[in-house]
């Protein structure tokens, strides 16, 4: 196999959305076909998956195809420090696939790191996927019993097995045919020999879309994405649709088609930059609507409106204009937190809230405060984000926040997994509230979000919040996590 790496790059880092106690999302992808001379094809690539950061910061790569060769790098961490200026002298060709991570399901160890690569009969293959495969255990078992290898406990490795063991006539159809095998959340972007693929699954769970460039395409899990490189947005890829690209253009088919959209409604409270289009829609419209509808449920005077940075600040801004009550910068986040070496020093009393967040009095003093934030998960950082602000002096915290309650697990790529880690799964509203230390607490209601969305709700899953899952899954089936323990490997 005629695959080039250059060095993998290992930090020991600890990552400070570690304590952020929100959901996250497993990962970013960007897949380009660019035959312009003066463009470089992993440059734009680099450039797309720093817009796409904020979707996964414990790994990243990128793999291009030339000349039947596959060049590749990948490591540990952020972009800045997987990257060097010469790794893009040796990332040659005119195709190419990122992927920026956070693991769900799969440990975060090297061997997750994607794009994965490989060969099989029809050539060289790379794949880089978000979401999450619900099946993949049986999958994976009915693998190893048949004699394959497994490497890693991602779901993308399945995915390319899955490919590589088809017998089908043409490309498409052998793609195709692995697909029908999985289950769950999926959009991916794979090099296929001299062809760039891209998928999302029927449901439409993790967002893709297509822009052009000069005359190549670009697909990217989010609009941002495109304006980074330049590129035109061309259109959404449709659920249960395949768009291939190669030296001759452009080819789509819809594959198949489920009774019901389910894009994952966290894209719109949380997920996605507020730059992005999702589906046609503006996340910073749907957040400004998501704060107006919250003020409309407020029934308590207050004398400023703060957001929690960064994901409140948007929202905040309609919940001020729909209120009428000044909006100020409460709280200051440190721009330069990110990631950062682990400190032994840090304890798990709120020290990492710390250097995060900084309040500033003079916004807070003396008044009756409202705190606009988009989700409560566990609420342990919450509750010490409000003990800060009560400690600055603030008389009254009113806390907003911008999506229901979340109460039942996701099993299509985001990190809430087990039922027994949600606050909101076991407490009622008043006991959450009593347990941040909050004057009164109060979340956008289904109605209300999905009127600032402005889908009716059977197009978006919403299952977090009610439990209506589009796929059937058991609560109790944890199919979905596989850890490395599960390997009995213990790397450094």
């Amino acid at each position: 196999m005629r695959v080039k790496h250059t060095a993998w790059c290992s930090m020991i880092e600890c990552d400070l959305h570690d304590f952020d106690d929100k959901p996250r999302e497993e990962c970013g992808i960007i897949g380009i076909l660019c035959h312009e001379p003066s463009l470089s094809t992993s440059g734009l690539i680099y450039r797309g998956l720093y817009a796409l950061q904020h979707r996964g910061q414990e790994s990243a790569g990128i793999a291009t195809y030339k000349d039947e060769h596959i060049h590749v790098k990948r490591g540990s961490g952020l972009l800045m420090h997987v990257f060097n200026p010469e790794d893009f002298d040796v990332l040659k060709g005119d195709i190419g696939i990122g992927h920026v991570r956070y693991s769900t399901t799969g440990s975060g160890y090297k061997q997750n790191v994607q794009p994965i690569i490989a060969r099989f009969r029809g050539g060289m293959m790379a794949i880089s996927h978000n979401g999450n495969i619900v099946n993949s255990k049986e999958l994976r078992n009915e693998l190893i019993e048949d004699g394959s290898l497994i490497r890693s406990s991602s779901d993308t490795e399945l995915i390319m097995h899955l490919i590589a063991r088809e017998k089908r006539q043409s490309l498409r159809e052998t793609v195709l045919a692995a697909l029908g095998k999985l289950k769950g959340a999926y959009s991916i972007v794979m090099i296929v020999g001299e062809k760039l693929i891209a998928v999302r699954d029927p449901y439409g769970f993790r967002p893709l879309c297509l822009g052009k460039l000069g005359s190549g395409f670009v697909l990217a899990s989010e609009s941002t994405a495109l304006d980074t490189m330049s590129a035109e947005f061309v259109r959404d890829v449709q659920p249960g649709e395949l768009v291939q690209v190669d030296g001759s253009g452009i080819e789509s088919c819809i594959f198949k088609k489920s009774e019901r959209n389910s894009l994952c409604v966290f894209e719109y409270i949380y997920f996605a930059r507020a730059d992005s289009i999702i589906d046609g829609i503006s996340v910073y419209e749907v957040r400004k609507r998501m704060g107006r509808e919250l003020a409309r449920l407020s029934t308590v005077q207050a004398d400023v409106v703060i957001p929690v940075p960064d994901s409140g600040v948007t929202t905040a801004i309609g919940f001020s204009r729909e209120a009428g009550i000044p909006y100020e910068i409460g709280l200051f986040k440190n721009s330069y937190v990110g990631r950062t070496f682990i400190d032994p020093m840090v304890d798990e009393r709120g020290t990492k809230v710390k250097i995060k967040l900084n309040p500033i009095r003079s916004s807070l003093q003396d008044r009756r405060v409202a705190v606009v934030d988009d989700s409560i998960v566990r609420g342990t950082t919450s509750k010490r984000i409000i003990k800060m602000i009560r400690d600055a002096g603030a008389r009254e915290v009113h806390m907003y926040i911008s999506s229901p309650p979340i109460t039942h697990p996701c099993f299509f790529g985001i990190d809430t997994s087990e039922k027994k880690t949600l606050i909101a799964s076991t407490q009622s509203i008043d006991d959450i509230r009593k347990f941040l230390g909050v004057d009164t607490l109060t979340y956008i209601t289904l109605e209300g979000l999905s009127h600032a969305v402005g889908k009716p709700m059977d197009s978006l899953c919403y299952a977090c919040f009610n439990g209506d899952y589009p796929v059937p899954v058991s609560e109790d089936d944890h199919e979905g996590k596989l850890l490395l323990e599960d390997y009995k490997v213990n790397e450094m």
